[in-house]
C-alpha cells in the first residue's frame, strides 16, 4: 500500500479519536452547568447518545449522507454500509456507491469512523439544551432519529454531493452540518418542553439557576478545546502539512480571542468576569471558526473569534429574556455561532490561504456570490432541521411523553430516572456523634 495512504489513514483515525474524546468534554461541561440532583442523568445521556449515534449512523445514516443518490438524499449503500470498499486505499479505481467521499484516499471504514464521531457530536449538543426536565427514554428515541435521518440529510446536502454542495456552499468542518443542526434540533425540543420549574416567575423575573460544579465545567472546556484540534484539522482527511498547520492555528486563535472578548463583555455587562460566559466564549469561538478554519487567514480568525465571544454573551441574555430556557447555553454556542461561522466563510474566505481552493469572500473581492450561497444554506438547513425535529419531538410527546413529572423534576432526575445519585454523601443523613454507641 502507498506510504501516503498509510499516513493519511493514521491521521484520520487519530483525529477521529480526538473528536470522540470530546464526548467526555461535553459530559463534563453539561454536568458542571447542571444542578447536583441531575448529574447522573446528564452523564448517562452523554454516554448513551454516542451509542445511539453509532448504531443509527451505521444502520442508515451513512448511506443517506454519502451514498449515491439525488441532490436531496443518498439512495445507495443503505443499511449497514452495503457496497464494496473500492476506495483508492484498496489499489482499485473507485467505482463504489460512495463517490461523494471518494476524494480522500483512506479506506472506507476510516472514512466512516471519522464521519461517525461528527454525527455523535451533533446529537450530543441536544443533551445540554434540554437538560433537567426531559425523559431519558424520550431523549434516546430522538437521538436515534437525529442520527439516522436529520443529520445525514443535511450532511448529504453539503458534504455528500447534494444540492448545496453543487451550488458551492462551503462548511469545512461543520459549523452548519454539525453545530447548527444540533442547535436547531435543540431549539425545537426546548420550545416543546418549556422552561425548568422556577426558572421564570409570573411577573417575568429571571431566576438564575447556577450549575453545581464549575471546576468540572472548566475541565470539560479544556477537553473540548483539545479535541477541536482533531475536529478541524482532521477534516482535511489527508495529512497535508500546510493545511493542517494553518487550520490548527486559526482554530486556536479564534478560541483564544473569543475567551478574551466574552470575558470582557460579561465583565462590562454583568459587573464581574463570569466564568460560565468565559467557558461558553471559548466554545463559541471554536464553533464559529469550524466552517471557515481552512479558508481564512490567521488575522481574520482573530476578528471571527472576538466577534463570536461578544455574540455568545448577548445571545445567552437574549434567550433568557425570551424565556427560552437553555441550561448550558447550547443554543448560543452551537446554533447562533454556527450560523455566524458559516456566514464568515462568505465574508472572510481567501482563496488558497490554507492550501485549499475556496474562492474569495466579500472583503477579498469575491462579491456576494459566496456569501449568498452560505446564507441560503443557513436558511434552508434551519427550516428543514427545525420543522423535522419539531415533528419528531411532537410524536415522542404524543406517545411516550416528553417531560418528567413536576415531582420528579423538583426531586431531581437522578433519583426519578436512574435510582441513584452522583454524590451519595449529600443524600445520606449521617448520625451525630452523640448517637454513636461506644
Amino acid at each position: 500500500m502507498d506510504f501516503q495512504i498509510i499516513v493519511n489513514t493514521i491521521w484520520v483515525l487519530v483525529t477521529a479519536k480526538l473528536v470522540f474524546f470530546m464526548n467526555l468534554g461535553f459530559a463534563m461541561v453539561e454536568s458542571g452547568f447542571a444542578r447536583v440532583k441531575n448529574t447522573v442523568n446528564i452523564l448517562s445521556k452523554n454516554f448513551i447518545v454516542f451509542a445511539c449515534a453509532s448504531l443509527g449512523f451505521l444502520i442508515l445514516g451513512w448511506g443517506l449522507m454519502f451514498g449515491d443518490g439525488n441532490g436531496f438524499v443518498g439512495l445507495k449503500g443503505l443499511f449497514l454500509l452495503l457496497g464494496p470498499d473500492n476506495s483508492p486505499a484498496t489499489g482499485e479505481a473507485y467505482q463504489g456507491v460512495y463517490k461523494a467521499i471518494s476524494w480522500t484516499s483512506v479506506p472506507l471504514w476510516a472514512k466512516f469512523f471519522f464521519q461517525l464521531v461528527f454525527c455523535g457530536t451533533a446529537a450530543t449538543i441536544v443533551s445540554g439544551a434540554v437538560a433537567e426536565r426531559i425523559k431519558y427514554l424520550s431523549f434516546i428515541i430522538f437521538s436515534f432519529l437525529l442520527s439516522m435521518f436529520v443529520y445525514p440529510v443535511v450532511g448529504h446536502w453539503i458534504w455528500g454531493g447534494g444540492w448545496l454542495q453543487q451550488k458551492g456552499m462551503l462548511d469545512f468542518a461543520g459549523s452548519t452540518v454539525v453545530h447548527s443542526v444540533g442547535g436547531w434540533a435543540a431549539l425545537a425540543g426546548i420550545l416543546l418542553l418549556g422552561p425548568r420549574f422556577g426558572k421564570y416567575t409570573e411577573d417575568g423575573k429571571i431566576n438564575v439557576i447556577p450549575g453545581h460544579n464549575l471546576s468540572l465545567a472548566t475541565l470539560g472546556a479544556f477537553v473540548l478545546w483539545f479535541g477541536w484540534f482533531g475536529f478541524n484539522p482532521g477534516s482535511t482527511m489527508t495529512a497535508d502539512p500546510k493545511a493542517i498547520s494553518h487550520i490548527a492555528v486559526t482554530t486556536n486563535t479564534a478560541a483564544a480571542c473569543a475567551i478574551i472578548s466574552s470575558t470582557l463583555t460579561s465583565w462590562l455587562i454583568l459587573g464581574k468576569p463570569d466564568l460560565g460566559m468565559t467557558i461558553n466564549g471559548c466554545l463559541a469561538g471554536l464553533v464559529a471558526i469550524t466552517a471557515p478554519c481552512a479558508f481564512v487567514s490567521v488575522f481574520d480568525s482573530i476578528i471571527i473569534g472576538f466577534i463570536a465571544g461578544v455574540i455568545v454573551v448577548f445571545s445567552v441574555l437574549i434567550f433568557d429574556k425570551l424565556k427560552i430556557d437553555d441550561p448550558v447555553g447550547a443554543l448560543s454556542v452551537h446554533l447562533v455561532n454556527g450560523i455566524f461561522g458559516t456566514l464568515c466563510v462568505g465574508i472572510f474566505a481567501k482563496d488558497n490561504v490554507g492550501n485549499i481552493p475556496c474562492g474569495n469572500g466579500l472583503i477579498y473581492g469575491g462579491g456576494l456570490k459566496l456569501f449568498s450561497v452560505q446564507l441560503l444554506g443557513v436558511v434552508t438547513v434551519g427550516i428543514f432541521v427545525f420543522i423535522v425535529s419539531l415533528i419528531f419531538w411532537s410524536i415522542i410527546k404524543a406517545t411516550v411523553g416528553l417531560r418528567v413529572s413536576l415531582k420528579e423534576e423538583i426531586e431531581g432526575l437522578d433519583l426519578g430516572e436512574h435510582g441513584n445519585v452522583a454524590y451519595p454523601e449529600f443524600y445520606i443523613k449521617k448520625p451525630s456523634i452523640s448517637t454513636i454507641k461506644k
